[in-house]
């Protein structure tokens, strides 16, 4: 259903070594840099998916108020490993690895980036 997402960066390289040491853990890769933008996809999808840029109109780049970004992970084991990255490159914290109860197997993390972007990492599957 979705063709891509872009998130808003002040600072791309900043946002590159982030996104770049937590998505490789949800089998994302950088596939695109410039000075303006960076463009992670799957190996072998045709496209980038997720897109980190500078505003478009040049104006700060801000995090919208109710926005996010869940990833689908593999095993709760590449949740847990993907918030441990995020902590670790400079994410902020906005609910650590767990069971939440939106069904009996929604194992999620909730990190924030270093411009405030709201991320999630999602394992569905029964432990």
């Amino acid at each position: 259903m979705l063709l891509y997402v872009t998130l808003g960066t002040n600072d791309v390289e900043r946002a590159r070594r982030f996104y770049d040491a937590v998505l490789p853990l949800l089998g994302y890769r950088c596939q695109r840099y410039s000075e303006e933008e960076i463009g992670y996809s799957a190996d072998g999808d045709s496209r980038c998916r997720l897109w980190i840029v500078t505003p478009f109109n040049r104006r700060r780049g801000s995090a919208g108020n109710g926005t996010m970004v869940a990833l689908s992970a593999a095993s709760r084991a590449d949740v847990d490993a993907f918030y441990a990255a995020a902590i670790a490159a400079g994410g902020a914290d906005e609910g650590k690895p767990g069971l939440r109860p939106f069904h009996a197997d929604f194992y999620a993390a909730y990190v924030r980036d270093q411009d405030g972007n709201k991320l999630s990492a999602v394992c569905e599957q029964p432990e």
